[in-house]
């Protein structure tokens, strides 16, 4: 016997959810919770409020679910709420302070200053403060242009699929892409001219 639930009937359970079945809300919450919560992770840099942002997707979807008209899939719809509430998240951090070489931790410093100096030998440890150092680089990004870097650069997905979870045309991806690695490369430039001087 398999300990897993099983297969929600997506069609059945939306039906009952507009009936205000509260037993297949929950079921609902509880078969979309994975894949919502690894949207808010990937999104969302400063995860001390992914329950509470969570929770704001899931408002959002039962405030709107007579609008899901099933021309995409559900989960697609959702997804595109999730993506939209962190997007709208970031906005309400609005903060972007300039990162100087101070800020960085040890571990960081020491993997930009191996960058700056072409050194193909890393320390194990060197993984996690590239991480630490990339993370912070992103949280000076707009929050649209933190977004198509994560979608396009860390998570690997193509312009389609940045598409279809943001609604932005094509085009649009491409350009917001180009410009937010310009964007970046120049926080390196200006971050490792600083170390130098």
């Amino acid at each position: 016997m398999s300990d897993e639930p099983p297969e929600l009937d997506l069609a059945d359970c939306l039906q009952r959810v507009r009936n205000r079945d509260q037993d297949a809300a929950r079921d609902l919450v509880a078969h979309l919770f994975p894949l919502v919560i690894r949207i808010i992770r990937a999104h969302l840099p400063r995860r001390t409020s992914e329950e509470d942002l969570a929770q704001e997707v899931f408002m959002k979807m039962f405030a709107r679910i007579e609008q899901f008209r099933g021309e995409v899939p559900f989960t697609h719809w959702v997804s595109r709420i999730a993506v939209t509430t962190c997007i709208d998240a970031l906005r309400a951090q609005k903060r972007r302070p300039e990162l100087r070489w101070a800020d960085l931790s040890e571990n960081e410093a020491d993997v930009l200053d191996a960058v700056l100096s072409n050194e193909s030998e890393k320390a194990p440890d060197d993984a996690l403060a590239s991480r630490e150092l990339i993370e912070k680089l992103l949280g000076m990004l707009k929050p649209e242009d933190q977004l198509v870097i994560r979608l396009m650069d860390l998570e690997q997905k193509s312009v389609a699929d940045v598409s279809r979870l943001t609604g932005w045309k094509s085009p649009l991806v491409k350009v917001r892409a180009f410009r937010a690695r310009k964007k970046l490369q120049k926080m390196f430039i200006a971050l490792s001219r600083k170390e130098r001087t």
